[in-house]
Protein backbone atom coordinates (compact mmCIF):
# COMPACT_ATOMS: atom_id res chain seq x y z
CA UNK A 1 0.00 0.00 0.00
CA UNK A 2 2.80 2.39 0.33
CA UNK A 3 4.19 1.30 -3.18
CA UNK A 4 0.65 1.35 -5.05
CA UNK A 5 -2.47 3.47 -5.07
CA UNK A 6 -5.05 0.91 -4.65
CA UNK A 7 -8.80 1.66 -6.00
CA UNK A 8 -11.59 0.34 -5.76
CA UNK A 9 -12.56 0.18 -9.08
CA UNK A 10 -11.45 0.62 -12.36
CA UNK A 11 -13.74 4.15 -12.96
CA UNK A 12 -12.17 5.23 -9.59
CA UNK A 13 -9.04 4.82 -11.29
CA UNK A 14 -10.00 6.64 -14.46
CA UNK A 15 -11.62 9.56 -12.55
CA UNK A 16 -8.88 10.34 -10.62
CA UNK A 17 -6.74 10.11 -13.69
CA UNK A 18 -8.89 12.62 -15.71
CA UNK A 19 -8.85 14.68 -13.22
CA UNK A 20 -5.24 14.78 -11.88
CA UNK A 21 -3.35 14.80 -15.16
CA UNK A 22 -1.47 17.07 -17.06
CA UNK A 23 -2.89 16.32 -20.70
CA UNK A 24 -5.40 19.14 -21.55
CA UNK A 25 -9.10 17.63 -22.18
CA UNK A 26 -8.72 14.81 -20.39
CA UNK A 27 -11.06 16.39 -17.25
CA UNK A 28 -14.03 17.08 -19.71
CA UNK A 29 -14.64 13.31 -19.74
CA UNK A 30 -15.60 13.33 -15.95
CA UNK A 31 -16.87 16.52 -15.55
CA UNK A 32 -19.27 16.21 -18.69
CA UNK A 33 -20.54 13.03 -17.56
CA UNK A 34 -24.11 13.77 -16.53
CA UNK A 35 -24.06 14.80 -20.58
CA UNK A 36 -23.64 11.81 -22.70
CA UNK A 37 -23.57 13.92 -25.98
CA UNK A 38 -21.03 16.13 -24.63
CA UNK A 39 -18.73 12.94 -23.37
CA UNK A 40 -18.68 11.28 -26.05
CA UNK A 41 -17.87 14.40 -28.28
CA UNK A 42 -14.26 15.05 -25.86
CA UNK A 43 -13.97 11.11 -26.40
CA UNK A 44 -13.66 10.87 -29.93
CA UNK A 45 -11.72 14.57 -30.18
CA UNK A 46 -9.30 12.68 -27.81
CA UNK A 47 -9.17 9.63 -29.39
CA UNK A 48 -8.30 11.30 -32.70
CA UNK A 49 -5.81 13.56 -31.41
CA UNK A 50 -3.80 10.44 -30.43
CA UNK A 51 -4.81 8.93 -34.13
CA UNK A 52 -3.14 11.98 -35.49
CA UNK A 53 0.09 12.52 -32.93
CA UNK A 54 0.89 8.98 -33.87
CA UNK A 55 0.10 9.04 -37.52
CA UNK A 56 2.60 11.75 -37.08
CA UNK A 57 4.78 9.84 -35.05
CA UNK A 58 5.30 7.32 -37.96
CA UNK A 59 6.17 9.53 -40.30
CA UNK A 60 8.59 11.45 -38.10
CA UNK A 61 10.52 7.76 -37.57
CA UNK A 62 10.11 6.67 -41.22
CA UNK A 63 11.96 9.97 -42.70
CA UNK A 64 14.46 9.13 -39.97
CA UNK A 65 15.51 5.56 -41.16
CA UNK A 66 15.58 6.96 -44.09
CA UNK A 67 18.55 8.83 -43.22
CA UNK A 68 18.69 11.73 -45.48
CA UNK A 69 21.29 14.38 -45.45
CA UNK A 70 22.03 18.34 -45.91
CA UNK A 71 24.81 19.65 -47.76
CA UNK A 72 26.04 22.49 -44.99
CA UNK A 73 28.56 24.45 -47.01
CA UNK A 74 31.66 26.76 -45.53
CA UNK A 75 34.64 28.37 -46.68
CA UNK A 76 37.95 27.89 -45.35
CA UNK A 77 41.43 30.33 -46.44
CA UNK A 78 44.34 28.80 -45.04
CA UNK A 79 47.78 28.08 -46.85
CA UNK A 80 47.72 24.61 -48.81
CA UNK A 81 49.95 22.29 -50.34
CA UNK A 82 50.01 22.63 -54.43
CA UNK A 83 47.75 19.69 -55.91
CA UNK A 84 50.09 16.88 -58.35
CA UNK A 85 50.37 17.44 -61.99
CA UNK A 86 50.74 14.64 -64.38
CA UNK A 87 52.72 15.94 -67.81
CA UNK A 88 53.07 13.19 -70.87
CA UNK A 89 54.53 13.60 -74.28
CA UNK A 90 52.26 11.97 -76.14
CA UNK A 91 54.89 9.65 -77.49
CA UNK A 92 54.89 6.08 -76.24
CA UNK A 93 57.88 3.94 -76.66
CA UNK A 94 58.78 1.40 -79.71
CA UNK A 95 60.05 -1.77 -77.72
CA UNK A 96 62.69 -3.75 -79.69
CA UNK A 97 61.28 -7.26 -78.60
CA UNK A 98 58.15 -6.13 -80.42
CA UNK A 99 59.38 -3.44 -82.97
CA UNK A 100 59.14 -5.70 -86.05
CA UNK A 101 55.16 -6.59 -84.97
CA UNK A 102 54.03 -2.30 -84.82
CA UNK A 103 55.73 -2.26 -87.94
CA UNK A 104 53.75 -5.23 -89.81
CA UNK A 105 50.73 -3.44 -87.87
CA UNK A 106 51.04 0.13 -89.51
CA UNK A 107 51.52 -1.69 -92.83
CA UNK A 108 47.77 -3.02 -92.19
CA UNK A 109 46.75 0.21 -91.21
CA UNK A 110 47.89 1.46 -93.94
CA UNK A 111 46.24 -0.63 -96.59
CA UNK A 112 43.11 -0.43 -94.56
CA UNK A 113 43.22 3.30 -95.10
CA UNK A 114 43.94 2.31 -98.88
CA UNK A 115 41.01 0.20 -98.75
CA UNK A 116 38.43 2.28 -96.94
CA UNK A 117 39.38 6.33 -98.42
CA UNK A 118 41.50 5.20 -101.16
CA UNK A 119 44.46 7.07 -100.01
CA UNK A 120 48.02 6.54 -99.95
CA UNK A 121 49.04 7.49 -96.66
CA UNK A 122 52.69 5.60 -96.67
CA UNK A 123 54.77 8.98 -97.26
CA UNK A 124 52.94 10.88 -94.70
CA UNK A 125 51.24 8.91 -91.85
CA UNK A 126 54.25 5.72 -91.90
CA UNK A 127 57.02 6.95 -91.24
CA UNK A 128 59.78 4.61 -89.04
CA UNK A 129 61.67 6.40 -86.91
CA UNK A 130 64.37 3.97 -86.16
CA UNK A 131 64.51 4.95 -82.06
CA UNK A 132 63.24 1.26 -81.20
CA UNK A 133 64.11 1.20 -76.84
CA UNK A 134 66.30 -1.92 -76.02
CA UNK A 135 65.53 -2.76 -72.96
CA UNK A 136 68.04 -4.23 -70.70
CA UNK A 137 67.22 -8.13 -70.11
CA UNK A 138 64.72 -8.69 -72.67
CA UNK A 139 67.78 -9.53 -74.88
CA UNK A 140 67.66 -12.92 -73.50
CA UNK A 141 64.14 -13.69 -74.35
CA UNK A 142 63.60 -15.87 -77.28
CA UNK A 143 61.21 -13.77 -79.68
CA UNK A 144 57.48 -15.31 -79.52
CA UNK A 145 56.11 -16.83 -82.14
CA UNK A 146 53.41 -14.12 -81.98
CA UNK A 147 51.57 -13.30 -85.45
CA UNK A 148 49.07 -10.73 -86.40
CA UNK A 149 45.34 -11.98 -86.85
CA UNK A 150 44.03 -11.33 -90.07
CA UNK A 151 40.68 -12.30 -88.95
CA UNK A 152 39.91 -8.41 -88.04
CA UNK A 153 39.75 -6.35 -91.07
CA UNK A 154 37.93 -3.52 -91.06
CA UNK A 155 35.09 -3.30 -92.98
CA UNK A 156 32.86 -0.79 -94.42
CA UNK A 157 28.58 -1.03 -93.64
CA UNK A 158 25.64 0.12 -94.74
CA UNK A 159 22.24 0.46 -93.07
CA UNK A 160 18.78 2.39 -93.32
CA UNK A 161 17.72 4.34 -90.78
CA UNK A 162 14.63 6.31 -90.88
CA UNK A 163 14.74 6.31 -94.84
CA UNK A 164 18.44 7.63 -94.90
CA UNK A 165 21.68 5.33 -95.75
CA UNK A 166 24.20 5.36 -93.29
CA UNK A 167 27.78 3.70 -93.30
CA UNK A 168 29.60 2.65 -90.28
CA UNK A 169 33.08 1.25 -89.93
CA UNK A 170 34.16 -1.54 -88.09
CA UNK A 171 35.47 -4.84 -87.39
CA UNK A 172 34.14 -8.19 -86.48
CA UNK A 173 34.31 -9.73 -83.34
CA UNK A 174 33.59 -13.44 -82.33
CA UNK A 175 33.52 -15.91 -79.22
CA UNK A 176 35.55 -19.15 -78.85
CA UNK A 177 32.89 -21.86 -81.13
CA UNK A 178 32.33 -18.38 -84.02
CA UNK A 179 28.44 -18.82 -83.13
CA UNK A 180 27.89 -15.68 -81.63
CA UNK A 181 29.75 -12.42 -83.31
CA UNK A 182 28.74 -8.65 -83.80
CA UNK A 183 30.44 -5.92 -85.35
CA UNK A 184 31.90 -2.82 -83.41
CA UNK A 185 31.07 -0.53 -85.92
CA UNK A 186 31.37 3.81 -85.21
CA UNK A 187 30.25 6.00 -87.44
CA UNK A 188 33.26 7.99 -87.71
CA UNK A 189 36.02 5.96 -89.79
CA UNK A 190 39.01 7.81 -87.64
CA UNK A 191 37.50 6.05 -84.74
CA UNK A 192 37.33 2.98 -85.85
CA UNK A 193 40.36 3.08 -87.23
CA UNK A 194 41.76 4.17 -83.78
CA UNK A 195 39.82 1.55 -81.78
CA UNK A 196 41.20 -1.28 -84.20
CA UNK A 197 44.96 -0.18 -84.56
CA UNK A 198 44.84 0.03 -80.02
CA UNK A 199 43.14 -3.72 -80.16
CA UNK A 200 46.02 -5.25 -82.23
CA UNK A 201 48.64 -2.89 -80.19
CA UNK A 202 47.23 -4.45 -76.75
CA UNK A 203 47.98 -7.88 -78.41
CA UNK A 204 51.52 -6.91 -79.37
CA UNK A 205 52.44 -5.47 -76.18
CA UNK A 206 51.36 -8.10 -74.33
CA UNK A 207 54.70 -10.21 -75.43
CA UNK A 208 56.64 -7.46 -73.54
CA UNK A 209 57.25 -8.74 -69.63
CA UNK A 210 54.89 -7.51 -66.82
CA UNK A 211 57.68 -5.21 -65.33
CA UNK A 212 60.30 -3.51 -67.78
CA UNK A 213 62.89 -1.94 -66.03
CA UNK A 214 63.22 1.18 -68.22
CA UNK A 215 65.63 2.80 -66.04
CA UNK A 216 68.72 2.94 -67.87
CA UNK A 217 66.71 4.26 -70.81
CA UNK A 218 64.33 7.02 -69.19
CA UNK A 219 64.67 10.15 -71.07
CA UNK A 220 66.08 13.47 -69.63
CA UNK A 221 63.51 15.53 -67.93
CA UNK A 222 65.13 18.35 -70.02
CA UNK A 223 63.71 16.66 -73.19
CA UNK A 224 60.57 17.17 -72.69
CA UNK A 225 60.64 20.02 -69.99
CA UNK A 226 63.03 22.69 -71.10
CA UNK A 227 62.24 25.13 -67.97
CA UNK A 228 60.54 24.37 -64.63
CA UNK A 229 59.90 27.11 -62.07
CA UNK A 230 57.46 27.02 -59.06
CA UNK A 231 56.54 30.08 -56.85
CA UNK A 232 59.86 31.31 -58.63
CA UNK A 233 62.29 28.92 -57.94
CA UNK A 234 63.34 26.25 -59.89
CA UNK A 235 62.43 22.67 -60.02
CA UNK A 236 64.86 20.18 -58.31
CA UNK A 237 65.57 16.51 -59.43
CA UNK A 238 63.52 15.13 -56.20
CA UNK A 239 60.34 17.24 -57.34
CA UNK A 240 59.10 14.74 -59.73
CA UNK A 241 58.81 11.05 -60.72
CA UNK A 242 58.87 9.22 -64.13
CA UNK A 243 57.07 6.21 -65.63
CA UNK A 244 55.85 5.35 -69.38
CA UNK A 245 52.02 4.92 -70.39
CA UNK A 246 51.73 2.79 -73.33
CA UNK A 247 49.71 5.21 -74.85
CA UNK A 248 50.42 8.34 -73.49
CA UNK A 249 54.11 8.01 -73.71
CA UNK A 250 56.79 9.17 -71.17
CA UNK A 251 55.05 11.33 -67.85
CA UNK A 252 56.66 13.02 -65.90
CA UNK A 253 54.44 13.72 -62.29
CA UNK A 254 55.38 16.59 -59.81
CA UNK A 255 55.05 16.81 -56.47
CA UNK A 256 53.55 13.05 -56.24
CA UNK A 257 53.58 12.67 -52.25
CA UNK A 258 52.45 16.43 -51.70
CA UNK A 259 54.70 16.37 -48.08
CA UNK A 260 57.66 18.69 -48.98
CA UNK A 261 56.89 22.12 -47.69
CA UNK A 262 58.77 23.16 -51.13
CA UNK A 263 55.19 22.55 -52.84
CA UNK A 264 53.47 24.49 -50.46
CA UNK A 265 50.79 27.59 -51.81
CA UNK A 266 51.12 30.56 -49.54
CA UNK A 267 50.07 32.98 -52.03
CA UNK A 268 47.53 32.51 -55.46
CA UNK A 269 48.16 34.29 -58.32
CA UNK A 270 50.23 33.17 -61.79
CA UNK A 271 54.08 34.17 -60.57
CA UNK A 272 53.07 32.03 -57.31
CA UNK A 273 52.12 28.90 -59.76
CA UNK A 274 54.14 26.47 -61.43
CA UNK A 275 55.41 27.52 -64.95
CA UNK A 276 56.57 24.81 -67.85
CA UNK A 277 58.23 25.47 -70.99
CA UNK A 278 57.50 21.99 -72.21
CA UNK A 279 58.54 20.70 -75.32
CA UNK A 280 55.60 19.24 -78.00
CA UNK A 281 57.22 17.81 -80.51
CA UNK A 282 55.45 14.74 -82.26
CA UNK A 283 58.71 12.19 -83.12
CA UNK A 284 55.90 9.76 -84.49
CA UNK A 285 57.04 6.25 -83.06
CA UNK A 286 53.85 4.61 -83.04
CA UNK A 287 51.60 7.68 -84.87
CA UNK A 288 47.97 5.92 -84.72
CA UNK A 289 48.09 5.51 -81.33
CA UNK A 290 46.78 9.36 -81.17
CA UNK A 291 45.77 11.57 -83.73
CA UNK A 292 46.77 14.49 -81.06
CA UNK A 293 50.05 17.06 -81.03
CA UNK A 294 51.15 18.08 -77.94
CA UNK A 295 51.51 17.15 -74.39
CA UNK A 296 48.76 15.87 -71.74
CA UNK A 297 48.58 17.42 -68.77
CA UNK A 298 46.26 16.18 -65.32
CA UNK A 299 45.93 18.25 -61.94
CA UNK A 300 45.27 15.45 -59.57
CA UNK A 301 45.26 14.59 -55.77
CA UNK A 302 48.61 13.01 -54.47
CA UNK A 303 49.15 9.82 -53.64
CA UNK A 304 46.88 9.30 -56.60
CA UNK A 305 47.08 7.65 -60.06
CA UNK A 306 46.44 9.74 -63.01
CA UNK A 307 44.06 8.04 -65.33
CA UNK A 308 45.01 9.71 -68.29
CA UNK A 309 42.56 8.06 -70.38
CA UNK A 310 39.72 9.74 -68.19
CA UNK A 311 40.87 12.96 -67.55
CA UNK A 312 43.28 15.78 -68.24
CA UNK A 313 43.18 18.17 -70.90
CA UNK A 314 45.91 18.82 -74.14
CA UNK A 315 48.44 21.49 -74.64
CA UNK A 316 48.61 22.79 -78.00
CA UNK A 317 51.91 23.06 -79.60
CA UNK A 318 53.14 27.23 -80.12
CA UNK A 319 50.22 28.36 -77.48
CA UNK A 320 50.59 29.68 -73.99
CA UNK A 321 48.40 28.31 -71.60
CA UNK A 322 47.05 29.35 -67.98
CA UNK A 323 45.16 27.43 -65.70
CA UNK A 324 43.96 28.76 -62.87
CA UNK A 325 42.33 26.11 -59.94
CA UNK A 326 39.96 26.21 -57.26
CA UNK A 327 39.99 23.40 -54.81
CA UNK A 328 36.43 22.33 -53.36
CA UNK A 329 36.44 19.48 -51.19
CA UNK A 330 33.72 17.23 -50.16
CA UNK A 331 33.10 15.06 -46.85
CA UNK A 332 30.44 12.38 -46.76
CA UNK A 333 29.22 10.80 -43.75
CA UNK A 334 28.88 7.01 -44.96
CA UNK A 335 27.57 4.69 -42.56
CA UNK A 336 23.48 4.74 -42.31
CA UNK A 337 23.87 7.63 -44.43
CA UNK A 338 25.37 6.38 -47.87
CA UNK A 339 27.87 4.20 -49.21
CA UNK A 340 31.46 5.84 -48.84
CA UNK A 341 35.11 4.51 -47.74
CA UNK A 342 38.06 6.48 -45.88
CA UNK A 343 41.15 4.38 -47.51
CA UNK A 344 39.59 1.48 -49.25
CA UNK A 345 40.31 -1.28 -46.18
CA UNK A 346 36.51 -2.11 -45.91
CA UNK A 347 35.80 -2.53 -49.92
CA UNK A 348 35.32 -5.78 -51.40
CA UNK A 349 37.55 -5.58 -54.79
CA UNK A 350 41.02 -6.23 -54.46
CA UNK A 351 43.01 -2.88 -55.57
CA UNK A 352 45.61 -3.40 -58.23
CA UNK A 353 47.29 -0.43 -57.66
CA UNK A 354 49.84 0.79 -55.48
CA UNK A 355 48.36 4.23 -54.56
CA UNK A 356 45.46 5.80 -52.20
CA UNK A 357 41.87 4.33 -52.91
CA UNK A 358 40.26 6.15 -55.61
CA UNK A 359 36.84 4.89 -56.95
CA UNK A 360 38.61 5.04 -60.62
CA UNK A 361 40.79 2.64 -59.55
CA UNK A 362 38.77 0.64 -57.69
CA UNK A 363 36.31 0.54 -60.96
CA UNK A 364 39.59 -0.96 -63.26
CA UNK A 365 40.31 -3.34 -60.65
CA UNK A 366 37.29 -4.54 -60.39
CA UNK A 367 36.76 -4.74 -63.74
CA UNK A 368 40.21 -6.82 -64.72
CA UNK A 369 39.05 -8.98 -61.78
CA UNK A 370 35.65 -9.64 -63.70
CA UNK A 371 37.68 -10.10 -67.00
CA UNK A 372 40.52 -12.51 -66.12
CA UNK A 373 37.69 -15.08 -64.32
CA UNK A 374 35.02 -15.12 -67.59
CA UNK A 375 37.84 -14.28 -70.52
CA UNK A 376 40.57 -15.53 -69.31
CA UNK A 377 43.41 -13.00 -69.15
CA UNK A 378 43.61 -9.56 -68.52
CA UNK A 379 42.89 -5.61 -70.43
CA UNK A 380 46.54 -4.42 -71.34
CA UNK A 381 46.15 -1.18 -70.20
CA UNK A 382 44.86 -2.36 -66.36
CA UNK A 383 47.78 -4.01 -63.44
CA UNK A 384 47.31 -7.48 -63.35
CA UNK A 385 46.22 -9.65 -60.53
CA UNK A 386 48.72 -12.49 -59.02
CA UNK A 387 48.80 -15.43 -61.39
CA UNK A 388 47.21 -13.69 -64.74
CA UNK A 389 48.11 -13.00 -67.82
CA UNK A 390 47.57 -10.20 -70.59
CA UNK A 391 45.13 -11.67 -73.61
CA UNK A 392 46.84 -11.99 -76.88
CA UNK A 393 44.19 -13.36 -79.42
CA UNK A 394 46.74 -15.83 -80.11
CA UNK A 395 46.22 -17.37 -76.99
CA UNK A 396 42.52 -16.59 -76.40
CA UNK A 397 41.14 -15.86 -79.82
CA UNK A 398 37.72 -14.83 -78.43
CA UNK A 399 39.10 -12.38 -75.98
CA UNK A 400 38.20 -8.95 -77.59
CA UNK A 401 34.39 -10.44 -77.76
CA UNK A 402 34.57 -10.79 -74.25
CA UNK A 403 36.24 -7.73 -73.50
CA UNK A 404 33.87 -5.59 -75.73
CA UNK A 405 30.38 -7.11 -74.39
CA UNK A 406 31.98 -7.14 -70.92
CA UNK A 407 32.95 -3.19 -71.32
CA UNK A 408 29.38 -2.49 -72.63
CA UNK A 409 27.66 -4.01 -69.29
CA UNK A 410 29.78 -1.88 -67.10
CA UNK A 411 29.29 1.10 -69.34
CA UNK A 412 25.58 0.78 -68.84
CA UNK A 413 25.82 -0.25 -64.82
CA UNK A 414 25.06 -4.00 -65.24
CA UNK A 415 28.07 -5.26 -63.96
CA UNK A 416 28.03 -4.80 -59.30
CA UNK A 417 31.48 -2.69 -59.75
CA UNK A 418 29.79 0.15 -59.23
CA UNK A 419 27.75 -1.28 -56.31
CA UNK A 420 31.29 -2.54 -54.68
CA UNK A 421 32.97 -0.07 -55.03
CA UNK A 422 31.96 3.09 -52.78
CA UNK A 423 33.01 6.84 -53.50
CA UNK A 424 35.50 8.13 -50.58
CA UNK A 425 34.56 9.83 -47.50
CA UNK A 426 36.84 12.58 -48.23
CA UNK A 427 38.24 14.30 -50.99
CA UNK A 428 39.51 16.95 -52.81
CA UNK A 429 37.99 18.30 -56.17
CA UNK A 430 39.29 20.90 -58.75
CA UNK A 431 37.59 23.30 -60.28
CA UNK A 432 40.09 24.26 -64.22
CA UNK A 433 39.84 27.27 -65.93
CA UNK A 434 42.29 28.52 -69.04
CA UNK A 435 43.19 30.98 -71.39
CA UNK A 436 45.28 30.85 -74.31
CA UNK A 437 47.25 32.99 -76.31
CA UNK A 438 49.94 32.48 -79.03
CA UNK A 439 53.31 31.76 -77.97
CA UNK A 440 56.18 33.15 -78.62
CA UNK A 441 54.94 35.81 -80.75
CA UNK A 442 56.36 36.38 -83.97
CA UNK A 443 58.52 39.09 -82.56
CA UNK A 444 59.79 37.04 -79.57
CA UNK A 445 60.14 33.77 -81.42
CA UNK A 446 63.29 34.21 -82.56
CA UNK A 447 65.21 34.92 -79.46
CA UNK A 448 63.44 32.52 -77.89
CA UNK A 449 64.14 29.57 -80.16
CA UNK A 450 68.10 31.16 -79.41
CA UNK A 451 67.79 31.14 -75.77
CA UNK A 452 66.30 27.99 -75.88
CA UNK A 453 69.21 26.44 -77.96
CA UNK A 454 72.36 27.69 -76.15
CA UNK A 455 70.56 26.42 -72.41
CA UNK A 456 68.70 23.28 -73.67
CA UNK A 457 70.22 21.91 -76.69
CA UNK A 458 67.24 22.77 -78.30
CA UNK A 459 67.36 22.62 -82.00
CA UNK A 460 64.11 22.93 -84.58
CA UNK A 461 64.48 21.70 -87.96
CA UNK A 462 60.99 22.29 -89.31
CA UNK A 463 58.43 25.16 -89.36
CA UNK A 464 55.71 24.08 -87.38
CA UNK A 465 55.16 24.93 -83.87
CA UNK A 466 57.03 22.23 -81.30
CA UNK A 467 56.96 24.18 -78.16
CA UNK A 468 54.64 24.83 -75.72
CA UNK A 469 54.23 26.58 -72.71
CA UNK A 470 51.45 26.11 -69.33
CA UNK A 471 51.27 27.85 -65.92
CA UNK A 472 49.26 26.21 -63.10
CA UNK A 473 48.37 28.57 -60.02
CA UNK A 474 45.82 28.83 -57.30
CA UNK A 475 43.40 31.84 -58.53
CA UNK A 476 42.81 32.00 -54.55
CA UNK A 477 43.58 29.82 -51.44
CA UNK A 478 40.30 29.98 -50.08
CA UNK A 479 38.51 26.38 -50.87
CA UNK A 480 35.16 25.68 -50.26
CA UNK A 481 34.02 22.69 -48.15
CA UNK A 482 30.64 20.76 -48.84
CA UNK A 483 29.81 18.59 -45.58
CA UNK A 484 26.83 16.25 -45.38
CA UNK A 485 24.97 15.90 -41.73
CA UNK A 486 21.72 14.36 -40.96
CA UNK A 487 18.79 15.96 -41.28
CA UNK A 488 17.58 14.23 -38.82
CA UNK A 489 19.38 13.65 -36.32
CA UNK A 490 18.25 12.14 -32.40
CA UNK A 491 18.07 15.20 -31.04
CA UNK A 492 16.06 16.67 -33.88
CA UNK A 493 14.01 13.95 -33.77
CA UNK A 494 12.93 13.57 -30.23
CA UNK A 495 12.25 18.17 -30.24
CA UNK A 496 9.81 16.96 -33.62
CA UNK A 497 8.29 14.46 -31.02
CA UNK A 498 8.09 17.01 -28.39
CA UNK A 499 6.56 19.51 -30.47
CA UNK A 500 3.69 17.12 -31.87
CA UNK A 501 2.86 15.79 -28.29
CA UNK A 502 2.74 19.18 -27.18
CA UNK A 503 0.81 20.59 -29.91
CA UNK A 504 -2.00 18.18 -30.02
CA UNK A 505 -2.39 17.51 -26.09
CA UNK A 506 -0.64 20.65 -24.39
CA UNK A 507 1.77 18.58 -22.33
CA UNK A 508 5.09 17.73 -21.72
CA UNK A 509 7.35 14.58 -21.25
CA UNK A 510 5.88 13.51 -17.55
CA UNK A 511 2.63 13.63 -19.26
CA UNK A 512 3.77 10.40 -20.73
CA UNK A 513 5.17 8.96 -17.09
CA UNK A 514 1.35 9.70 -15.99
CA UNK A 515 0.30 7.68 -19.19
CA UNK A 516 2.61 4.91 -18.04
CA UNK A 517 1.82 4.92 -14.35
CA UNK A 518 -1.58 4.79 -15.40
CA UNK A 519 -1.04 1.58 -17.25
CA UNK A 520 0.80 0.41 -14.39
CA UNK A 521 -2.43 0.81 -12.03
CA UNK A 522 -4.81 -0.97 -14.84
CA UNK A 523 -2.29 -4.20 -14.81
CA UNK A 524 -1.83 -3.86 -10.78
CA UNK A 525 -5.61 -3.46 -10.81
CA UNK A 526 -6.51 -6.69 -12.63
CA UNK A 527 -4.12 -8.59 -11.10
CA UNK A 528 -6.11 -7.43 -7.81
CA UNK A 529 -9.52 -8.32 -9.24
CA UNK A 530 -8.27 -12.08 -10.69
CA UNK A 531 -6.73 -12.53 -7.20
CA UNK A 532 -9.90 -11.48 -5.06
CA UNK A 533 -12.44 -13.39 -7.78
CA UNK A 534 -10.23 -17.06 -6.93
CA UNK A 535 -9.89 -16.28 -3.57
CA UNK A 536 -13.68 -15.97 -3.59
CA UNK A 537 -14.10 -19.03 -5.34
CA UNK A 538 -12.01 -21.04 -2.88
CA UNK A 539 -13.82 -19.74 -0.13
CA UNK A 540 -17.32 -21.01 -1.83
CA UNK A 541 -16.31 -24.65 -1.73
CA UNK A 542 -14.46 -24.45 1.45
CA UNK A 543 -18.26 -23.41 2.91
CA UNK A 544 -20.50 -26.27 1.66
CA UNK A 545 -18.22 -28.80 3.16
Amino acid sequence: EGLIEFYSSFKEMFEFFCKNTTIHGTIRLVCSDSNRMKTAFWTLLLLASFGMLYWQFALMFSQYWAYPVVLTMSMHSEPKMFPAITICNLDPYRFELVSEHLVQLDRMAEESITFLYGINTSARLFHMNDRNIHVQGLSNLSRSGFKLSQNFSLLRMSDLRSGKKHSSVGFRLCNSTGGNCFYKTYSSGMDAILEWYRFHYMNIMSQLPVIINISHHEEQIEDMVYSCQYDGEPCRPSDYVHFHHPVFGSCYTFNSKGTDPFWTATKPGIPYGLSLILRAEQKDHIPLLSTVAGVKVMIHNHNQTPFLEHEGFDIRPGIATTIGIQQDEVNRLGGNYGKCTTNGDDVDVKLLYNNSYTLQACLHSCFQHIMVQECGCGYYYYPLPAGAEYCDYNKQPAWGHCFYQLYNRLRNHHLNCFDQCPKPCRESLYKVSAGTAKWPSTKSQDWVRQALRHQNGYNSTSNRKDIAKVTIFYQQLNYQAVNESPLLSENLLLSSMGSQWSLWFGSSVLSVVEMFELLVDTLVLSLLFCYQRLRAKKTLRVSPS
